[in-house]
């Protein structure tokens, strides 16, 4: 049984989703075995507010060499979800 703190990982904290948090959409790191129903149930327990749409997209590792090695990083998962224009917003993205 997944809690949502397992499905949520971290924000994302970059100019654009800074920008975007203005018209009520929020940037979210979230396991990359989460879909939209998950991501959505997860952000209403956790912050109290009502998600009216999630895009998710997955983000692939980035190819990285030492020396003659290459490998890659850790592919991931990323949400961005729009608030209904009647819910609060996230206290989290106020003081950034």
């Amino acid at each position: 049984m997944t809690t949502p703190y397992d499905i949520i990982i971290k924000p994302v904290i970059s100019e654009r989703s800074m920008d975007d948090a203005a018209k009520k959409k929020y940037t979210f790191k979230v396991a990359t075995n989460a879909n939209k129903t998950q991501v959505k149930l997860a952000l209403e327990e956790i912050f109290g507010v009502e998600v009216e749409k999630v895009n998710i997209m997955n983000v692939q590792g980035k190819v990285k060499r030492m020396g003659k090695n290459v490998g890659r990083t850790a592919a991931s998962k990323k949400a961005i979800v729009t608030l209904t224009p009647k819910s609060k917003e996230i206290e989290f993205f106020q003081g950034l």
